[in-house]
């Protein structure tokens, strides 16, 4: 049994944990979307969304009334207060795989959806997790066509292992990749693995860094929609993968499965206590 999913549909939803009238704009997080096995994975760490899974979960979007957008589009509508009211959802995928030029591309096209992609620039039409990843033609082509591209840094290193200079040159770097090829502003970062968010210390720091490479906002794999007010350099995402069915999936975007932040919280300061 996926225990976060009877908690979401069976406790969250029914007792409204985490729905809120203050507007929130979800931003739903991909990887890849293929038909690669995660049998040896938990249903909560899965990161694949096989191809007919994904179009049934952008069909639904549209038909319960949803418009994937863009990181930017969003945080704008956000902003204005008119996320919640448009029904905007923004798609966002990380790594740059090459799936999504062959089937995610596809299918947002044919439900007239946006969306970003957050490339680490090292592995451009190389390999990263045994997966192909797109080249700078296809990446480019994409672009060419409204899809937003964003940084995922160059290596997809820990960052929170690093030095400052070299955390610093990971976002600068790709950045500056992004730009040069597309030829347009690459103002939104995702940060790759857990975001470490009880370290504060950190958190300040890596705002700045981020603040100085020109970056606008930051993605995290925190859980949670994104709230007005929120601080647009650590927004939280609702994760995706292959089990998420329509009832899963609609009760995400309307908050019932924000009460898993907190677990996520426990967890992560736990996981940090022993690093240290």
């Amino acid at each position: 049994m996926r225990l976060d999913r009877a908690a979401t549909l069976y406790v969250a939803k029914p007792l409204k944990i985490g729905f809120s009238r203050v507007s929130h704009l979800p931003i739903l997080m991909y990887h890849s979307i293929s038909a690669t096995a995660e049998d040896s994975v938990t249903p909560y760490y899965r990161t694949v969304t096989r191809p007919d899974v994904f179009d049934s979960q952008m069909a639904c979007l549209k038909e319960n009334g949803w418009r994937g957008v863009t990181i930017r589009e969003g945080l704008k509508a956000l902003a204005n207060g008119d996320a919640s009211e448009g029904r905007l959802v923004a798609i966002t995928f990380d790594d740059g795989f090459e799936d999504f030029y062959v089937a995610a591309y596809p299918s947002l096209l044919a439900n007239k959806f946006s969306a970003t992609m957050y490339v680490s620039t090292g592995y451009v039409g190389k390999e990263f997790k045994q997966r192909p990843c797109m080249t700078w033609e296809q990446i480019q082509e994409l672009h060419r066509a409204g899809v937003e591209f964003g940084s995922h840094t160059v290596n997809h290193p820990k960052l929170w292992h690093l030095e400052w200079p070299e955390i610093a040159s990971e976002l600068r770097d790709s950045k500056v990749e992004i730009e040069n090829r597309l030829g347009s502003a690459a103002p939104s970062f995702a940060y790759p693995y857990a975001f470490p968010k009880q370290d504060r210390e950190f958190g300040v720091r890596f705002k700045q860094e981020l603040e100085k490479a020109g970056y606008e906002n930051c993605v995290t794999t925190a859980i949670g929609r994104a709230q007005a007010g929120d601080d647009v350099f650590s927004l939280k995402r609702l994760p995706m993968n292959s089990l998420d069915d329509a009832e899963l999936l609609l009760a995400k975007l309307d908050g019932a499965y924000d009460w898993l932040a907190w677990a996520q919280s426990a967890v992560q300061k736990v996981k940090m206590a022993l690093r240290r």
